[in-house]
């Protein structure tokens, strides 16, 4: 049938989303999803919404939600943008806001899907090359481009600017516009959203899917300048005028509004990433410093991909990633403390 396909599906090489294998009893580290389940609020508001009201379209602009994420972050529902999951929302940022026949900047680890939102778009992409430490170069990003995104902390490193930094980059390019991709800040990063007002060429993207246990859901939203957020509601209107469902609006609201079950659940991933950390040193790897909800480690004597497959054959699913520079590193999502135990009495064995 590939004759059919317009010449641009030819090229595409998309994105390749981690493992959701079918195995039982498997302890599943590898796709960054949040070990502690959702707020009971936000169960409670999803049912409220589960009656005859679902035959009627949700509200397009999702103005509940936008509060709600407005009014925790102290800026104006104006300011904020949503989509379904973050990935969403930075598609249409790629349409919006860095289609301007310059070169858009990222770092050439990263976020797998800017290269390929890049070629869906039309885009040229420009990976700048992390420092030996795997960190993020301010400095590397005074050059010309067309824009700059990256996500903070990045991914799949763990590894987060300090909010100075991130400052650095926008206040270096005033005429681009930089997006923060903050997926993981939750877990140890400071936001760049309270520096919007400062600055009207950024934007911070955010999802639900990490530190609120909504990945199910598909919620991302952007937070930024009018300017910015009326290209993104252009884009979305020219797409899909209701992207949120009542369902996700419901539960994403409640969410935001359960700030004591949010911030429990988030020091607990803290907490359990620290020991996670400590127990994997203890067995002489390597591990980046994150301020995530992963790690991502190496072991100097075994390679990344006969770990993971050595753990898998134990019931343990963790990320390996076979591409220049990081092939012999794993990414492991924390778990509960019951997971961490299973992959840090796994490895002796396997080492």
């Amino acid at each position: 049938m590939s004759r059919f396909w317009s010449p641009l599906v030819k090229d595409l090489a998309p994105y390749v989303p981690g493992e959701q294998p079918k195995m039982a009893n498997l302890v599943k580290l590898n796709t960054n999803e949040n070990p502690y389940g959702p707020s009971p609020k936000v169960i409670e508001a999803i049912r409220a919404e589960a009656g005859d009201n679902l035959r009627l379209y949700p509200d397009p602009e999702s103005e509940r939600l936008r509060q709600a994420i407005a009014d925790y972050y102290n800026v104006t529902q104006a300011q904020v943008f949503v989509g379904n999951g973050s990935d969403e929302v930075l598609a249409h940022i790629f349409q919006a806001l860095l289609s301007h026949g310059e070169p858009v900047l990222f770092p050439d680890i990263t976020y797998s899907f800017y290269p390929v939102y890049c070629g869906l778009y039309g885009v040229e992409g420009k990976p700048v090359p992390l420092n030996g430490r795997f960190e993020i170069e301010p400095s590397d990003y005074r050059q010309p481009n067309g824009g700059v995104i990256f996500p903070n902390p990045n991914a799949p490193t763990g590894c987060a600017l300090s909010l100075e930094s991130v400052e650095t980059i926008v206040r270096a390019n005033p005429d681009s516009v930089v997006v923060v991709d903050e997926a993981y800040v939750d877990f140890g990063a400071d936001t760049a959203i309270r520096l919007v007002d400062q600055y009207p060429n950024l934007l911070v993207s955010q999802t639900v899917s990490k530190a609120r246990s909504l990945a199910g859901l598909r919620v991302g939203f952007a937070v930024g300048h009018v300017d910015l957020i009326e290209a993104l509601e252009r884009v979305k209107n020219s797409f899909n005028s209701y992207p949120l469902d009542k369902l996700a609006q419901a539960g994403a609201t409640a969410a935001f509004e359960d700030v004591e079950w949010f911030e429990r659940t988030r020091q607990g991933v803290i907490s359990e990433r620290e020991r996670l950390t400590k127990g994997l040193l203890d067995l002489q790897f390597e591990v980046l410093p994150s301020a995530a909800n992963f790690v991502f480690t190496r072991h100097p004597s075994h390679s990344g991909e006969a770990l993971a497959q050595a753990l898998r054959a134990r019931g343990i699913i963790v990320r390996h990633f076979n591409k220049p520079r990081i092939s012999e590193f794993l990414r492991i999502t924390i778990g509960t403390r019951e997971q961490n135990d299973a992959l840090l009495n796994a490895l002796p064995g396997i080492l």
